[in-house]
């Protein structure tokens, strides 16, 4: 079972076993409170089990041969007299703003390019490369 639709399932029993001990400390009856109680308690162990066996890591996985052409790119990069600190500082700032994006809904011009890896010498964009305010020659 997916852990997401498994923790939906415990919130629809924490927010069922509130209300039943709720009601049954309203209707003055002290087992059906404490019933729910200890399911809502149960509820809250198999969401702290789901959440330490689950791992996000199992979802992740490593393109290497990007990877490897990304690494080919930053060596052309530096035979072409690039500052090697500054470029690993770049590449780290891409990777943690990359890691930063969220999905925006209804979010116009910001769908990210289908052509997600441009190859050596290539430039993404809708101009040459001098265009942009950064660039130097």
């Amino acid at each position: 079972m997916d852990p997401k639709i498994l923790r939906r399932l415990v919130l629809v029993v924490f927010v069922g076993g509130i209300a039943g001990m709720i009601v049954g400390s309203i209707l003055d009856s002290n087992g059906v409170a404490v019933t729910f109680g200890l399911v809502t308690a149960v509820a809250a162990i198999c969401l702290m089990l789901v959440t330490s066996v689950t791992s996000r890591t199992e979802w992740i996985a490593f393109d290497e041969e990007r990877a490897e052409s990304m690494e080919a790119r930053i060596q052309e990069l530096l035979t072409a007299g690039a500052d090697e600190q500054q470029l690993r500082d770049l590449v780290r700032d891409a990777v943690l703003l990359g890691r930063s994006a969220r999905r925006v809904a209804g979010a116009e011009g910001s769908a990210p390019h289908q052509d997600h890896a441009a190859g050596p010498g290539e430039v993404r964009g809708d101009g040459p490369r001098s265009q942009h305010p950064r660039h130097r020659d």
